[in-house]
């Protein structure tokens, strides 16, 4: 038997990163047991789908690398036979029609008295199927609909009994058919209800293994009575924790907004493979202690019995920009980017500078060398390939910010700085071949001429030369910005003076 899964999500909004779990989930299943992967759009409700969040989901999959096997399978197309189902099974007498008229259905309080008795006679073991259409003759059922009375569908629960299966992760399940009421196929209006479609979908599909959030568990009690009344092999089920916020509340796209959505994840610079990573490790462990897994490790350490019970919890911080999210999400980012091969990275990089207008096509031929040498040298502290654009601006542009703490800490300490960095400046135009070794024995040697420490002359470099306060080696840095841009940044001296003035030190 060839294994089939399916991710099957609804195109109401942005790709939720529960959502997200459970195609990976899935597709790691697929991919370790040489199955099939699907994809199917649960498109039916037709007012709240769109097209867009159509091409988020499918766009957020192939942001992960989840490649699916076959054509996209649209629910809303195979209504037909969601249809034809529900009227077989009036046919085979397991279904019947309810011809009780729309307002009493719709009435909240004919509902949940009609709810409340329900559960009040299961108590008592008396049999609370008392819908007056359940036991109406075919002949006058038959006859009504012809007359063109409105009707909805209802399964035909049986009185006595339990339905009962083994969830992969959870364990058995039992339900008493006293406590599943005859549940609704089709609408008046024909319009069929997700327990049907999906399994309709699933046996049409031929889905082996469902695999899906434990927010879907008791809805399977229903559908396995669906897939005995059809006739069709039940398949079998795998229910995922959930994934909570901080509180251990609920993690909702309302609530949390663009936290929980995963384009949020590609668009703030994560790459996808730390991502995936990241993901994975929400709700299943590895079986050794090892976190950091690459695309066929995650394969090949994959399996259903590593799915826990307990919910993870995704736990960025709540109200604070700069804990927007989880703060292993970012530490694990960060880790790809300082480790990952660089014929991996760079092409990551040159999107991220060429959406921020950073990139020249020299990087691409002559300059490739340098580019790659830079890369390396400043990922080592960057979190997120955003960082590339923002901290790293000043290996690419010469149009770069000063960050306030660094003049601070770096510049406005020793007024002397304003000749010495100039003076130092004129120094390094004479070193041949312009490396950092040379570089190095060029300052320190001119430290001790003008009699100061050469920490003061590398931290004032630092922030001429990156308007930052730290960063990898200075003499590293001096070599890959090259003689050129080193030595006039260093005379430039208006910058820092600027803002030293503004802040009524200078």
């Amino acid at each position: 038997m060839t294994v089939r899964v399916r991710f099957a999500p609804s195109p109401t909004g942005y790709l939720h990163i529960g959502a997200a779990r459970s195609a990976l989930f899935n597709w790691l299943f697929a991919r370790k047991v040489g199955g099939k992967f699907l994809l199917r759009i649960e498109d039916t409700d037709l007012q709240r789908s769109t097209d867009e969040s159509t091409r988020s989901i499918i766009e957020g999959l192939q942001w992960l690398g989840l490649d699916y096997d076959e054509e996209v399978v649209f629910q809303s197309e195979n209504a037909p036979k969601h249809r034809a189902a529900a009227y077989r099974l009036i046919e085979e007498g397991k279904a019947y029609r309810d011809f009780t008229p729309k307002e009493q259905r719709d009435d909240a309080t004919v509902k949940q008295g009609i709810a409340e008795r329900a559960r009040t006679q299961a108590a008592e073991g008396i049999n609370h199927r008392q819908n007056p259409f359940r036991d109406l003759s075919k002949e006058e059922s038959d006859a009504r609909a012809a007359a063109g009375e409105p009707f909805a569908v209802r399964l035909k629960v049986p009185v006595e009994g339990k339905t009962a299966f083994t969830d992969i992760v959870y364990g058995p399940q039992e339900r008493s058919y006293s406590e599943i009421e005859d549940l609704v196929l089709l609408r008046s209006d024909g319009h069929p209800l997700y327990n049907l479609s999906v399994v309709i979908d699933d046996i049409d599909m031929g889905i082996t293994h469902v695999i899906r959030g434990q927010d879907h568990l008791t809805n399977t009690h229903k559908q396995v009575l669906l897939y005995q009344a059809l006739g069709a092999p039940v398949p079998q089920f795998a229910h995922l924790p959930l994934i909570l916020a901080p509180n251990k509340g609920k993690l909702s796209k309302r609530k949390h907004g663009e936290v929980v959505s995963l384009t949020t994840y590609r668009d703030r610079g994560f790459v996808p493979a730390a991502f995936r990573n990241f993901l994975a490790l929400l709700g299943w462990s590895p079986p050794e202690a090892k976190e950091l897994l690459n695309k066929d490790e995650l394969i090949r350490e994959f399996s259903l019995e590593g799915i826990g019970r307990a919910n993870a919890v995704f736990n960025f911080q709540e109200n604070d920009p700069r804990r927007w999210t989880d703060d292993k999400a970012l530490w694990m980012n960060a880790e790809y980017i300082r480790t990952m091969p660089m014929d991996e990275l760079l092409p990551m990089v040159k999107a991220e500078l060429r959406a921020s207008k950073l990139w020249r096509e020299e990087y691409d031929d002559d300059e490739r060398d340098w580019l790659t040498k830079t890369v390396d040298l400043i990922r080592q502290r960057f979190f997120t390939l955003k960082d590339f654009s923002s901290q790293g601006r000043a290996y690419f542009s010469d149009d770069f910010d000063f960050e306030e703490a660094a003049v601070n800490k770096n510049l406005k300490k020793e007024p002397r700085l304003k000749e010495l960095l100039p003076a130092l400046a004129g120094e390094l135009e004479n070193v041949e071949p312009f490396t950092a070794a040379n570089v190095e024995a060029a300052l320190r040697k001119f430290a001790d001429q003008s009699e100061v420490k050469a920490g003061l002359l590398i931290n004032g470099s630092r922030t001429m030369l990156t308007g930052q306060a730290v960063g990898p080696s200075m003499f590293e840095v001096f070599e890959v910005l090259g003689a050129r841009k080193s030595t006039e940044r260093l005379r430039s001296g208006v910058p820092w003076f600027d803002i030293a003035n503004e802040l009524g030190d200078i």
